[in-house]
């Protein structure tokens, strides 16, 4: 099995401004080897938007990727952005005899 190759998104301070509001910056970084799953496609029920759509993947990240994920983005075929949902974590190594080890949804609403 092989995965594909995301980019990650994730902002960090860089400062602040005279209202003392936080500067972010957001950085890019390539991960390969993702394993991309459909999770949900749903209509938004009970929305204005007629054409509304939440889209949310599973991703399985391998276990060479470290970093945490909270709050990122991850760009997925160079389509736009999908957000991270929560704060996932590892698997333990001793549960995951693979090469992936971290689930991770993430979501969309377009439209």
């Amino acid at each position: 099995m092989q995965g594909e190759t995301v980019e990650v998104l994730s902002r960090t301070p860089a400062g602040v401004d005279e209202g003392n509001n936080t500067i972010w910056q957001e950085t890019s970084e390539t991960v390969h080897n993702v394993l991309v799953a459909p999770s949900l496609t749903t209509d938004k029920e009970g929305s204005t938007r007629v054409d509304g759509i939440e889209v949310i993947l599973e991703l399985h990240f391998p276990k060479t990727y470290m970093k945490s994920l909270r709050g990122a983005r991850v760009r997925i075929r160079n389509l736009q952005p999908f957000t991270v949902i929560g704060d996932p974590q590892p698997y333990t190594d001793a549960n995951t005899p693979g090469r992936w080890n971290r689930p991770v949804k993430v979501g969309r609403a377009d439209g």
